[in-house]
C-alpha cells in the first residue's frame, strides 16, 4: 500500500529560509523552516494526504490504530511503532552541541526521571522516551558543515601552537588564558576535565577563569595567523559561533572536535555519545524516532553537565563519514550498525532501479517525478513530495527523472541489480 504523506517545516530559528522549500518546488514562506519531519513522531507526525482513504489524520494515529497494517506483523509484534524518523533539514546557523544516549542509557535516564516525577515536558528533563537515537546526514547542499566526535590529540595540540604564536604576536599577550586551557588538556583524562571545566565554569557569566578563556580565544581565532593557519576553518568557526553565541563555552568546545564539510552525496553517522552540531547546509537526515537529547554549549536550553558527561564518548576519532554501498543499478545504501534504518539513495535514470524492503518505507523524491510499483499497488511521487510504503509491497520499481530517498528498517533488504 502507498499512502501519500506530508508536513509542515518546522520554524526554529537557525533554520533556511530558502533551502527546503527550493527542494520541494514551493514558494518560500519568508520564515525559516529548519526540519521537515516525514514519520510517526509524536512531536510532528507526518499528514495523510488523502487521510480519507486510509480512515486517519496521520501516520501516528494509523499507526496506532492498526499496526499490524501499517508496518506489518513482525513490527507491529515488537512495539507497533515506527523506529525512524525520516527528515529534510536546513540549517542557517549552527544547531547546539548535543550527544544521544545509547539503548541502555536511555532507558536507566527514563526510568529514573519518571521514579522522581520529572514532568515529560519538563525544562530541565533529559529523558522523554526509553530510546536511543542514532542518526546520519547525507549532503544533499554542495557542502554541509558540521562538528562531529572529539579530534585526535595531535590537531588538539597543533591549534594550541597556533593559539601560542597568536597572542605572542599581540601587542597585550595574554598566555594566562591558554596556561589554563593546557593545564586542563595536560591532565590524566584531558578531554572530559576540559569540558566538564568549561561547562561549569564558563556558563555562569563572565567572571571566571572559564569565561575569560572563551573570551580570549576568541579573539585570537579571528587573528590573521589563525585564519591563515592549518586549522584555518576551525577558527573561522569559531567567529561563527561567537556570533551566534557570544561567550557560550561551546565556542572552545569546538576546536576540540572534528570540523567536517560534506560534499553533496557524503554522509556521516553520528552514533551514541558522539558529541556534534550541524553548521549550514542542506541534508537528509535520518534517525532513530527519539527525543532523548544530551546539549553541550551553544543553547541557551538546559545543559545537565553530570548526564553529558556519563553519555559522552571522548575517543579521539576521525570524523565518522558513512561510505555509500553500492547495492545495485543506480542505487546505493547508507546501512549503519543499528537495526532501527537504513537510507538508500536510488537514481532511476534511463533504466529503472529496484529496491527490496525488509518493513515498511518511506520514499521521498528529490529533483523530479517519480513512479514507484511495489508487490500490490503503485505511485506517482512528484518532486518534494513523499509516500509511506507498507511491507507487504516488497521489492519497488523506481522509474522517473528524479532521486528516490528511500527509508526503511535495517535488515537484509537490498537493492535488486
Amino acid at each position: 500500500m502507498f499512502v501519500a504523506i506530508g508536513n509542515t517545516p518546522r520554524d526554529y530559528a537557525w533554520g533556511s529560509a530558502t533551502a527546503i522549500a527550493e527542494f520541494r518546488g514551493t514558494a518560500p514562506t519568508g520564515a525559516p523552516e529548519a526540519e521537515l519531519w516525514l514519520g510517526a513522531h509524536a512531536g510532528s507526525p507526518a499528514k495523510l494526504a488523502d487521510a480519507a482513504s486510509v480512515g486517519y489524520a496521520d501516520l501516528a494515529e494509523w499507526i496506532a490504530a492498526e499496526p499490524a497494517r501499517a508496518l506489518g506483523e513482525e513490527l507491529a509484534s515488537r512495539g507497533a511503532r515506527l523506529p525512524f524518523l525520516l527528515k529534510l533539514l536546513a540549517a542557517a546557523a549552527p544547531l547546539s552541541l548535543q550527544a544521544h544516549p545509547t539503548p541502555e542509557q536511555a532507558r536507566a535516564g527514563f526510568a529514573r526521571e519518571e521514579a522522581d516525577g520529572v514532568p515529560i515536558g519538563a525544562y530541565d528533563r533529559n529523558y522523554r522516551d526509553r530510546f536511543h537515537k542514532p542518526e546520519l546526514i547525507v549532503a544533499l547542499s554542495e557542502t554541509f558543515d558540521a562538528l562531529s566526535g572529539f579530534r585526535p590529540q595531535r590537531e588538539v595540540r597543533g591549534i594550541l601552537e597556533v593559539l601560542r604564536s597568536a597572542d605572542a604576536a599581540t601587542e597585550t599577550p595574554e598566555p594566562g588564558a591558554l596556561d589554563l586551557l593546557e593545564s586542563r588538556l595536560a591532565g590524566p583524562d584531558p578531554l572530559r576535565d576540559t569540558v566538564e571545566w568549561l561547562l561549569r565554569d564558563g556558563r555562569g557569566g563572565d567572571t571566571g577563569e572559564a569565561a575569560w578563556v572563551t573570551e580570549r580565544v576568541t579573539a585570537l581565532a579571528a587573528s590573521d595567523l589563525a585564519r591563515n593557519s592549518a586549522y584555518a576553518l576551525s577558527f573561522e568557526t569559531v567567529g561563527v559561533l561567537a556570533e551566534a553565541y557570544p561567550g557560550d563555552p561551546g565556542i572552545v568546545i569546538s576546536l576540540l572536535l572534528n570540523r567536517v564539510r560534506l560534499r553533496r552525496g557524503e554522509a556521516l553517522y553520528l552514533a551514541a555519545g558522539n558529541i556534534h552540531a550541524y553548521l549550514d547546509g542542506l541534508g537528509i537526515e535520518l534517525m532513530a524516532a527519539s527525543d532523548n537529547v544530551l546539549r553541550g554549549g551553544l543553547t541557551p536550553k538546559h545543559i545537565d553537565v553530570t548526564e553529558l558527561l556519563d553519555v559522552l564518548d571522548f575517543t579521539p576519532i576521525a570524523p565518522p563519514h558513512l561510505a555509500a554501498e553500492p547495492v545495485g543499478a543506480g542505487v546505493v545504501a547508507f546501512r549503519p550498525d543499528v537495526p532501527d534504518f537504513v537510507l538508500y539513495r536510488a537514481e532511476p535514470g534511463a533504466r529503472g532501479a529496484r529496491v527490496a524492503l525488509a518493513g515498511p518505507a518511506i520514499v521521498l523524491a528529490e529533483g523530479g517525478a517519480l513512479r514507484i510499483r511495489g508487490a500490490r499497488g503503485e505511485a506517482a511521487v512528484a518532486r518534494g513530495e513523499a509516500v509511506f510504503v507498507t511491507p507487504e509491497e516488497g521489492e519497488l520499481a523506481i522509474e522517473g527523472d528524479g532521486i528516490a530517498w528511500v527509508a526503511t528498517t535495517g535488515g537484509p533488504a537490498a537493492a535488486v541489480p
